[in-house]
């Protein structure tokens, strides 16, 4: 699945969601991980919610968005989207974070990501509970 990290750099997270001016986009999967692209934000609009709008279409095919923090109106955007924003608070590492993700799948991972897992299947949202 595709997941998109808030970075300056593409080794920490460290921004804000609203802050960021790009994307670090890997692949995450069990087993495997790469990064894939980075994924610039062009402003569109003045004001925030044309801003949050952008934001939620460039990451359009993304299932997971970690960020260092997120206000309450662009993660409402996101999960209306089906992505799950992934809140860190602090800075964090961008590959432990990648690793950490991966342990979680190749155990026994929450409703919630199994879900974004199955983004691209039809059907698979009003399937699980």
């Amino acid at each position: 699945m595709k997941i998109a990290f808030t970075s300056q750099t593409g080794e920490m997270v460290d921004l804000h969601f609203g802050q960021t001016e790009s994307f670090q986009v890997w692949e995450v999967g069990p087993d495997q991980a790469s990064y894939l692209e980075t994924l610039t934000v062009r402003e569109a609009g003045g004001d925030e919610e044309d801003r949050i709008a952008a934001r939620a279409d460039l990451l359009s095919e993304c299932a997971v968005v970690y960020t260092m923090q997120i206000g309450g109106p662009a993660a409402a955007k996101l999960i209306a989207r089906r992505i799950h924003p992934l809140k860190t608070n602090v800075e964090v590492s961008l590959r432990d974070s990648v690793e950490r993700l991966q342990e979680v799948l190749r155990g026994n991972p929450p409703p919630w990501l199994r879900k974004a897992m199955n983004k691209d299947t039809v059907g698979s949202f009003l399937d699980e509970d």
